[in-house]
């Protein structure tokens, strides 16, 4: 008899109807109950075509016989004729009917969710933070405490960015916006700012308004990763070449650190969050806002897995070109070798090294010249709940106000009274005084108004100090007490202390 496998084929045309729209809840449970109904019928079916072969094959009234025959090859050819045609009739044979009913909920859900299928690959992040932030009298020259606030939003997007052989290509894009500066009149001090977050586009009359919150193309940047060897199998390859070109903040892909490199999360201030040659000292050549143009090449292997390592070279505009208003020449070039490992019985570290070069660098005389320096960037787990990290920074030629940097501090996870996201940080900073600052400090006078720029002797280094603690109110809010304490500021010993005391709230998502 042909009606058990018609009846089959039937149904799996059914099933690979609804297989598309598997992806909606309600439709799926729907579909599961057809199904099951479905399959029920097709049993009894198949119980009941095997009844009338078992009684036709038994001797019988020929007429009989005949007449049976005839009624199943007619309910046959009805269900061939119906399966043929996508309408559904109050006509057709219910098994039929029900059949078409579940592929047109397939095809309805299906529908649903093919929107969706085109924001494959794509990822979004964002968040929005403000600090309020206050200093004491003695870090100010006019001897009056200040108080700041402000606030500052990021949104990044992550988009496919194509194939090309077995290489897949990545655009990157970030916008920042936000209003409100750090301190004004603050005595001289090494440090690069009391408050990292702080962020507003220049203004051409210097007032706050609300051009000010004008939002900001940050980065652009693509980025090809291409599995080693060429033309072999991407999934299974460990060592891969990476190529990134656009406008960057160089301090995604060099100095990082696992837990003093990101401002709207822990340490506020400069000296904690990159290396302080870098970025409070300047050497790293960005614009007023940390972002470059350049592009960065680097060949990464896990063949040791789970250990791994890095080499990369990355070449950003500097001076004018940093702010795209010349061409790229005499650029800020920086070199960074890595290493991940895992110590302490499988807790996670990672050792950087790197050594840069920045042509246009401008010193704290006025000039202009080229600088040069290395640094190092470590970060360890110890334990389950604390992680250390300690950064060191060495200039080797240019006017720089401070040649050697040394940061150390962690963070202590809060599992310990039960409040595992929380955590407890803690850095402390020492800039030395480079010797040709020491000398020119007493006298200099580089903007040419008659009085000396700093006009103290400078001896020894500036200190900094941060403590702070995130609490987690929910999974997307936390709010960040944090203390700051500065003493001998810019190597004056006669500098008085700047304590800082502010609260951060963030919303990420």
């Amino acid at each position: 008899m042909a009606a058990p496998g018609l009846l089959r084929t039937a149904v799996a045309i059914a099933v690979l109807g609804a297989a598309g729209g598997a992806a909606a809840a309600n439709p799926q449970e729907a579909l599961l109950v057809e199904l099951k109904r479905l399959a029920e019928r097709v049993e009894r079916l198949e119980r009941r075509n095997a009844d009338l072969e078992a009684r036709l094959s038994q001797p019988a009234d020929g007429a009989a016989l005949a007449s049976r025959v005839a009624a199943l090859e007619q309910q046959n050819s009805e269900l061939a004729t119906s399966l043929a045609s996508e309408r559904i009739s109050d006509r057709e044979p219910e098994l039929v009917t029900r059949l078409k009913a579940v592929e047109t909920l397939a095809e309805s859900a299906h529908s649903r969710t093919a929107p969706f299928d085109a924001l494959d690959g794509i990822a979004v992040e964002g968040s929005v933070l403000a600090v309020a932030q206050h200093v004491n009298a003695g870090a100010r020259d006019n001897d009056n405490a200040e108080r700041q606030l402000n606030w500052r939003g990021d949104i990044e997007v992550s988009l496919p960015g194509g194939d090309v052989g077995s290489a897949s290509g990545q655009f990157f894009a970030h916008v920042r916006l936000g209003q409100g500066e750090s301190f004004t009149r603050l005595r001289p001090t090494f440090t690069g700012a009391l408050n990292s977050t702080a962020f507003q586009l220049g203004n051409p009359d210097g007032e706050r308004n609300a051009a000010n919150s004008t939002a900001l193309l940050a980065q652009a940047w693509y980025q090809l990763d291409v599995p080693l060897p060429l033309g072999g199998h991407a999934d299974a390859s460990t060592r891969h070449l990476e190529l990134t070109v656009g406008k960057i903040d160089p301090f995604v892909f060099f100095d990082q650190n696992a837990i003093a490199d990101d401002e709207s999360e822990r340490f506020l201030n400069n000296v904690f969050v990159h290396n302080p040659l870098l970025d409070s000292g300047g050497a790293v050549g960005a614009d007023d806002y940390g972002f470059s143009p350049g592009a960065r090449l680097a060949f990464h292997s896990d063949a040791a897995s789970p250990d791994w390592w890095r080499a990369s070279l990355g070449i950003f505009g500097a001076g004018d070109a940093a702010s795209f208003g010349n061409r790229l020449q005499k650029p800020f070039v920086i070199g960074q070798l890595e290493f991940g490992t895992k110590l302490f019985g499988g807790l996670d570290g990672t050792y950087r090294v790197y050594a840069w070069r920045n042509g246009q660098y401008e010193g704290y005389d006025g000039s202009s010249g080229s600088t040069t320096g290395w640094g190092a960037s470590v970060d360890q787990r110890v334990s389950e709940d604390l992680t250390l990290f300690g950064r060191y920074g060495q200039g080797s030629s240019g006017q720089l106000a401070f040649d050697r940097a040394v940061t150390l501090g962690g963070e202590l996870a809060g599992n310990a009274w039960g409040r595992g996201a929380d955590g407890v940080g803690f850095a402390y900073g020492w800039l030395r005084a480079s010797k040709d600052f020491r000398s020119d400090a007493p006298t200099l006078d580089a903007d040419g108004d008659g009085t000396p720029d700093f006009g103290y002797a400078a001896r020894g280094a500036e200190q900094i100090a941060e403590l702070y603690y995130r609490w987690y109110v929910n999974d997307q809010l936390a709010l960040t007490p944090d203390l700051q304490h500065i003493r001998r500021a810019a190597a004056n010993r006669d500098a008085k202390h700047i304590t800082a005391l502010g609260v951060r709230a963030l919303y990420a998502f």
